[in-house]
């Protein structure tokens, strides 16, 4: 009995999928039993055509990135803070229970505080993109503007309004950044 597959069977070459054998490390003479996907699968047709993260990945991604760019600059700001306050006569042991001290404290209010500004431009982009069904530049540009008018909003009306300004324009060039890294750095 060969252990090739006759042409036209349940197992013949398909450039979509790609052949497993569960027991190939055991060298058993079995054959490629299950034809498994090379790309992904999707439940409905349209899912296909949507190349984007879902909103609760959205979220995860942007909480986690701004939460963890604001405690490294934190803890970058809070280490010149503790050198900038040593004495002349701290011993080795204080010198450093200051510098741990100062970052861990600055890393995390500063974590914190930038996380916060990523998990409501999540939620604004997620609505953005859910309201619109576009996912482009000015999705992200709409987000960021609402980021910036509610992270100022306590301080009055025009400060909401500039800070959405600034938040619409770092938005927008982060996406341009982005694009520009895609179209230019070969990866």
């Amino acid at each position: 009995m060969s252990r090739h597959t006759p042409v036209g069977s349940d197992h013949e070459r398909d450039p979509e999928t790609r052949l497993y054998n569960p027991y190939a490390e055991l060298n058993l003479p079995a054959q490629n039993l299950y034809k498994l996907p090379t790309n992904p699968e999707f439940l409905f047709s349209e899912e296909s055509i949507h190349q984007r993260r879902s909103w609760g990945e959205n979220l995860t991604f942007y909480t986690g990135t701004a939460y963890l760019a604001g405690s490294v600059s934190g803890a970058a700001i809070g280490l010149f803070s503790a050198f900038k306050s040593m004495e002349k006569g701290d011993t080795l042991k204080l010198k450093i229970n200051r510098v741990l001290n100062s970052s861990g404290h600055s890393g995390r209010s500063w974590g914190n505080r930038v996380g916060v500004i990523g998990l409501i431009y999540a939620g604004m982009e997620s609505g953005v993109v859910a309201a619109t069904d576009r996912d482009d530049v000015w999705s992200s540009v709409a987000a960021g503007l609402g980021t910036g008018a509610v992270c100022r909003a306590a301080r009055g009306i025009r400060s909401a309004a500039v800070a959405g300004a600034i938040g619409g324009l770092a938005a927008g060039a982060a996406v341009a950044a982005k694009q520009a890294v895609k179209r230019y750095v070969p990866i």
